[in-house]
């Protein structure tokens, strides 16, 4: 047996997904302790965070225990044999309530688990429970009528963001490895930023979104991706694979392969920066964090020119117009369906700010998605000459709680939303703190499919300026 380097609970819940699979197929730690130690995490830090909100620690016992016995008769089940994982709370989980942060589905259990989950459990990972979001995903902070309010570990007062905010406020803490959320507009990547994380949202198409509610059906679908986030860039790599590919559920899902980041040669790549969209200017520490990590791929090897992609400016604009096409009459009447009868304070500013006005005719929501379609066609144009594109998250660091509905900071998640727009690929990772001493992100888009550039890029910026950091909690 290998030396056991993983001596303590805080190692464990401070450990990557990868290396505690690693540890518990060389039978250096049993998937129980591991287990245990992140329940005995969520009991101490989640009262001060209300993260999870659904926890199942007598199943994940059961299951851990399992796993370990598993081990010694045959080979471990998949590559995340005996680890544990959380699941935001737009996911379904089978005999596991999935409310969605709605009030006419706090009770509603599903009969089975999206599928992202399935592939994740097959894969040998062991649920913990699920975790907090604004009402059907619709903010960028994480608050609502049936758990109330998440707060973010490096500082109660503000947001860990939205709509993935307990994933990453759990992820964090230390809480979890490894989390699965879902990205429309930045729910993974703002998230991801507010708390030092690394987080992807793969190219439209990857990951079948099968068994997420809402369901992204419809002329917007292409905007939603169910997503990854974690405390390590190479637990991304290594979850994506097991994630991606068609379950003929999901129409719109591709058979592409996924390419190895381990398999990028930096020096061969060429990418553009930018600092400031051009409508919401970002603070002097968050443009620094995105030179600096420019300055660091260059020492790398790889070739760095400062460019910003034509049309930037409208992102936001074409954004509001594609989700305020009915004004919210579609999200108000399925909820109603659900028996829904009163909407959280949080949905009603999103509706009444990025989901209206209604458009006044066909004519003028016609005239709206085919801007966004000319927008895919001059982003694309633009990715021609570059295989990746580095920019702010956010402009600025986590949010305190309320403030993401102020107009400047909506608009200022233009940056994320870009990507969703087009599609592309987007992984956060940590490069900078604030004079508050909070955690400041970068993103890195690449071009469609290619994730392992954007994680090739985000791995050495991680091993640069050192990623995750704990919290003081």
């Amino acid at each position: 047996m290998a030396t056991r380097t993983l001596s303590s609970a805080a190692d464990l819940t401070a450990a990557s997904a990868g290396t505690l699979a690693a540890a518990i197929r060389a039978k250096e730690v049993s998937s129980v302790e591991v287990v245990n130690a992140y329940l005995a995490r969520i009991e101490q830090v989640n009262p001060r965070l209300n993260a999870v909100v659904q926890l199942t620690a007598e199943a994940a016992r059961r299951e851990a225990a399992a796993a370990d016995a598993a081990l010694a008769g045959r080979a471990p089940r998949g590559p995340l044999h005996g680890v544990p994982f959380t699941v935001k709370d737009t996911l379904e989980t089978a005999g596991v309530i999935c409310t969605g942060g709605t009030t006419g589905r706090a009770a509603f259990v599903p009969a089975a688990d999206a599928t992202v989950v399935a592939r994740l459990r097959r894969a040998g990972a062991i649920l913990l429970g699920k975790t907090n979001t604004p009402e059907i995903a619709a903010a960028f902070e994480s608050d609502n009528l049936v758990y109330g309010r998440t707060n973010n570990p490096y500082d109660l007062t503000r947001t860990p963001g939205g709509s993935t905010g307990g994933e990453s406020a759990i992820v964090a803490a230390g809480g979890s490895p490894l989390g699965i959320g879902t990205d429309a507009g930045g729910s993974i990547r703002v998230p991801a930023h507010f708390c030092g994380l690394a987080g992807i949202k793969p190219t439209s198409g990857r990951i079948p979104r099968t068994g997420q509610f809402p369901p992204p059906l419809g002329a917007r679908a292409a905007i939603a991706h169910v997503s990854l986030i974690a405390r390590a860039v190479d637990d991304l790599a290594l979850a994506l694979p097991l994630a991606a590919g068609p379950d003929f559920r999901d129409f719109s899902i591709v058979a592409m392969p996924v390419g190895a980041p381990a398999e990028v040669a930096l020096r061969s790549l060429k990418l553009a920066f930018f600092t400031d969209d051009g409508v919401t200017t970002p603070t002097a520490e968050t443009q620094a964090a995105v030179r600096n990590a420019a300055r660091a791929l260059a020492a790398r090897g790889v070739a760095v020119e400062e460019s910003r992609p034509p049309g930037a400016e409208t992102t936001f604009t074409i954004y509001h117009d594609v989700f305020r096409a009915d004004g919210g009459t579609g999200a108000r009447a399925m909820l109603a369906g659900l028996g829904t009868t009163e909407l959280s304070p949080m949905l009603q500013r999103s509706l009444a700010t990025l989901g209206g006005p209604a458009m006044g005719s066909a004519a003028e929501v016609v005239a709206a998605f085919t801007r966004w379609d000319l927008y895919r066609n001059t982003m694309l144009r633009f990715m021609e000459g570059y295989d990746a594109l580095v920019s702010p998250i956010a402009p600025w660091p986590a949010l305190l709680h309320g403030g993401s509905f102020e107009p400047a900071a909506l608009r200022g998640f233009a940056y994320t939303m870009m990507h969703n727009l087009t599609g592309y690929p987007s992984v956060a990772v940590r490069v900078g703190t604030s004079p508050e001493g909070l955690p400041i992100g970068i993103q890195i888009a690449a071009r469609p499919w290619r994730e392992d550039v954007a994680l090739a890029l985000a791995r050495q910026l991680e091993s640069d300026f050192g990623g995750w950091r704990p919290p003081a909690l």
